[in-house]
């Protein structure tokens, strides 16, 4: 809880030892793509678009969708600071304070069962819609921009995969695409108790 946690610059920049110019200059890119796949997404999201394409992201190395209307914003993890709270579980990684709001920021690959999130540039911290009611945000490998869905196939989903996990697609080069349901994701009990004490990620109380 805020106040009782470790404080943690959990994802520092990777090119902190190159020269400044060059580092700035990265960060100005990284800037520019961010500002322009927000741009993106509010284009997708305020039309038809949201209905065809989700957002792509890499998750434990595997290619994942992310549905747009269930999405806040993107920022770039490098530049968040992430607070340790005792006790919790090793995929929710604590709090950060976004747009002056405590938010939960959660591994998701960790909670899949996959290899925790290597820190980096290429890393973005991914906020649920407030329409989820849910205070929480999510740590990506890489964000892979916007995916035509009518141009994949459906293909049999492993009877492992949790109810979040709701479809495997396959584009025209034959990677497999997972598609995650952040409402359902929301809802489940163990993704609510993020901490070995009954931690529980922080509820939108308003």
């Amino acid at each position: 809880m805020p106040g009782h946690g470790v404080p943690t610059a959990a994802f520092p920049p990777a090119a902190a030892a190159m020269p400044s110019f060059e580092t700035g200059a990265r960060q100005g890119r990284l800037r520019q793509y961010q500002l322009q796949l927000i741009e993106r997404i509010q284009v997708a999201r305020s039309g038809a678009l949201a209905a065809r394409k989700e957002l792509g992201v890499m998750l434990g190395g595997r290619p994942c969708l992310l549905d747009l209307t269930q999405l806040g914003e993107i920022v770039i993890a490098a530049g968040v600071q992430v607070q340790g709270v005792p006790l919790a579980q090793d995929w929710y990684l604590g709090l950060a304070a976004m747009r002056g709001r405590l938010t939960g920021v959660v591994d998701l690959a960790r909670y899949m069962g996959e290899p925790a999130c290597a820190p980096g540039n290429h890393c973005r911290i991914i906020t649920f819609s407030p329409r989820l009611g849910l205070n929480c945000a999510l740590l990506v490998e890489r964000v892979l921009g916007l995916r035509q869905l009518r141009a994949m196939q459906s293909v049999p989903l492993p009877d492992t995969q949790p109810s979040w996990a709701v479809q495997t697609l396959r584009d025209s080069k034959g990677q497999q695409w997972l598609r995650l349901d952040l409402a359902q994701l929301a809802q489940s009990e163990r993704f609510l108790d993020a901490g070995f004490g009954g931690l529980a990620v922080h509820k939108d109380i308003g």
